[in-house]
Parts: C-alpha cells; structure tokens; sequence
C-alpha cells in the first residue's frame, strides 16, 4: 500500500489524506480533481488547521495505478467519481469507500467487482468546512473490512499503513452491520441537525431525543427485513457518540444546509422511505422528515441564488 489514489478533498477526504500525505509523501498520495478545482486550488491552497497544504492534484485522466484508491465524495458526486477512478484501478487495486449510507459498495461492485471493493466510512470527524478552510477538533476514525469479514492480507496491509499514519481505524466483526448502524445515525440526527440548524450541542435534549428514536426505530425495521439486525441499545449509543462531538460542531448536513448546498437525503431518510414501501412497512417519521428537508433546502438554494445575484 505504497501508492494511495483519494477523490474527494472535503472534510474526510483531506484530514486522512493528510496523514497519508505526511507518511508517504506528495509522491505516493494523489487526489484526483478536474480543472477547474485544480485551477482553484493552485490559486488557493486548502488550509488544513490553519495550516495550507500540500497536496498533490492530478487530472483523473492522468491517473495511475495505484494500490488503494480511497473515495471521499459526497453520495451526489458518487456517479461522476466511479467514472473518474477508473484510470487509477489495476489488476490488484483495492477501492476503500468512505460514503455515508449503505449503497455505495455495491454501485462499486458492479462497475469493478466485488474482488475490488472494502466496506467502509468514517465516524466520529468533527471539522467545519468554509470555503478554503477545513478544521478538525476530532479526526474520527475509519471503520473497514471485507464484505465476509475475513481477516485478508490486504486488510492487515490497510492496517499497518493507518498506523503508521497515525489514523484510528477499526476492522469490526460484522463490518454491514456497523455500515447500517451509521446509516441509522446519519438518518436520525444529521437530518435533525439540518432541520433544526443545530449544533452538536443543540441536540442534546429531550425533542431531539425522542424524534431520533422514532426515525431510527424505522431504521431497525426496514433493516431487519433486509437481514441487518439494529438493537435499541444502538440507538442508545448513537445518540451518546452524536452528543458527545463538543457543543460547537455541526454535521456535514447541517453545514451543507446552511451553504444552500445540496444535502444527502436521498441517502439518509428517503432511503428508509423507499426501503419501507419495498417490505411494506410503514415509515411516517422517516417520510415527514425527508419531505421537510426537500423544502427546506429548495429555500435555502433559492437564498442562495438570490445573495449572489444580487451581490454581483
């Protein structure tokens, strides 16, 4: 695992790429970026910490093998990043998503193999995202592993390579499960947290609590028919790992909310939504909620739109 491909230079994407970057060097760590990102970046340095970086930015097209391409995109840019590894995958790459939801796999799978793929996301990053700027107060780690769960060569080579770059990872027993558990987070809490406008502190009370507990026992159900069993001291731990990010901090959905950016409810609670009409369960909490974010976010672009319109 000498020779690292990332796409995705936000938040996930640039705090592991960084350790990375910090072990093997510009070299050996690239990130994939069509012009016009990389005009910007050239001008424009992400700062990482307060610090700019040093990263290395090549056109997909000019990428070359590698050993692990690691995707760090939002599930919106997913289509288009399937596409543009494609130069960097080889006979013996590994791809290793860090997406949120539970689908990103398996689109994967299909364009690559199965032989090609980890299971894998990041939990636990908190960092707020403006413009150039990326700050980290917690790194989180990275949770990843076979869709067996066996223990391959290459998950002890991914291993070895996190430690030696001082990233915190985790190899769980059953990696679907884990996946499905920060589906259920990410459901619950960043569609709440986008809702609301609210930091991670704002969630820590009885509303959000009890709304929480009622999308993410939706969760549990569409999961239990599709063979992922979800228990209620999950849902417990959940809300304990959410509210214990430090007051300040925000979800990625929130923050995408509040730029008029759009969100990932298509992955979070309409998927929960679609996935309740497939087994016929009904979802309520899930559908209200989606629908919510859908306007809410229509407003929010429509801001936007009209800010730069009219700052121009």
């Amino acid at each position: 695992m000498n020779h690292i491909t990332i796409i995705g230079s936000g938040a996930v994407g640039a705090m592991y790429g960084l350790r990375l970057h910090q072990l093997l060097g510009k070299e050996h760590v690239v990130f994939l970026a069509d012009e016009q990102r990389r005009k910007r970046y050239a001008e424009e340095a992400l700062v990482l910490n307060g610090e700019n970086s040093d990263f290395t930015f090549v056109d997909p097209k000019d990428a070359k093998i590698s050993d692990l391409v690691i995707i760090a995109t939002k599930n919106l840019q997913l289509e288009e990043a399937v596409r543009q590894i494609e130069p960097a995958v080889g006979e013996h790459t590994t791809i290793l998503s860090l997406l949120n939801g539970i689908d990103s796999e398996e689109k994967l799978s299909q364009v690559y193999g199965e032989e090609h793929v980890l299971y894998g996301f990041a939990v636990g990053l908190n960092s707020t995202h403006i413009g150039n700027r990326i700050d980290f107060s917690k790194e989180g780690r990275i949770v990843f592993g076979e869709k067996d769960n066996s223990r391959s060569k290459r998950i002890e080579a991914i291993c070895s390579l996190f430690h030696r770059a001082h990233i915190d990872y985790v190899v769980p027993e059953d990696i679907r499960l884990e996946l499905w558990k920060k589906f259920m987070l990410n459901t619950a809490f960043n569609t709440i947290s986008a809702l609301c406008r609210a930091t991670y502190g704002d969630l820590k009370q009885e509303s959000v609590q009890t709304l929480a507990w009622k999308a993410s026992k939706e969760v549990q159900a569409v999961g239990q028919r599709e063979g992922v069993f979800l228990t209620d001291a999950m849902i417990e731990q959940n809300y304990q790992v959410v509210t214990s990010l430090g007051f300040d901090g925000k979800t990625s959905m929130c923050q995408d909310m509040e730029a008029g950016r759009r969100t990932e409810n298509n992955w979070f609670c309409s998927a929960v939504v679609r996935l309740g009409n497939k087994h016929s369960i009904p979802t309520p909490t899930c559908e209200i909620l989606s629908l919510l974010i859908e306007a809410s976010e229509g407003v929010q672009i429509r801001l936007k739109a009209f800010r730069e319109q009219h700052s121009s």
